[in-house]
């Protein structure tokens, strides 16, 4: 059990009988009342986000996870199959449980939730910022860097990202994967 002056995000609580991951919360104590917190929950299963407020010093129950790095392989009918770089053990993720899968190429390392008491996967989370190549995109101005302006590009994994006007094909970028935001080039 935990209050809600342990809430951080990434904490996994078991509410309404499902799992869910605190994305966002805040603390909020208004002139008049008492204090509560508001959190963003994201259900593991299904991905739905949902908005709740908890009193503060509510008691919530939470649960054990384990996050250990896999290795991604490749996808077929099934979903996703990650490997496990000590034992060699293969997991299979189907698509809804693998966020952000259109910017995840083969090889990457990414990290999988498990269920502490089951040992049930639950989900598999990207580092924060991935580096892709761009692909395809229109040719861009060199020099162009005064503006903020934006254009469409398609990274080696197929996804359609917004880039500046000065990337041009075959240039290795960073990309944060909450978004899908461009963050640099990569030298």
């Amino acid at each position: 059990m935990a209050t809600t002056a342990d809430f951080r995000n990434g904490l996994v609580l078991n509410y309404n009988g499902e799992l869910h991951v605190i994305t966002e919360f805040q603390h909020v104590k208004p002139g008049k009342g008492p204090a509560f917190v508001r959190t963003k929950l994201r259900n593991i299963k299904t991905g739905r986000v949902i908005d709740n407020t908890f009193n503060a010093g509510v008691k919530v129950e939470t649960a054990r996870v384990e996050q250990r790095p896999h290795q991604y392989l490749y996808k077929d009918d099934y979903g996703f199959t990650f490997m496990d770089n000590e034992s060699f053990e293969q997991v299979v993720l189907p698509e809804a449980m693998v966020p952000f899968a259109d910017i995840m190429k083969e090889g990457q390392v990414v990290t999988i939730l498990f269920h502490a008491e089951t040992e049930q996967p639950l989900t598999a989370e990207l580092p924060t910022t991935v580096e892709l190549v761009v692909t395809y995109t229109e040719p861009g101005l060199k020099g162009d860097t005064a503006t903020n302006t934006l254009k469409p590009a398609i990274v080696e994994t197929g996804a359609r990202i917004q880039v500046p006007l000065f990337i041009d094909t075959d240039t290795k970028i960073r990309i944060k994967t909450s978004d899908y935001s461009y963050v640099e080039r990569v030298k």
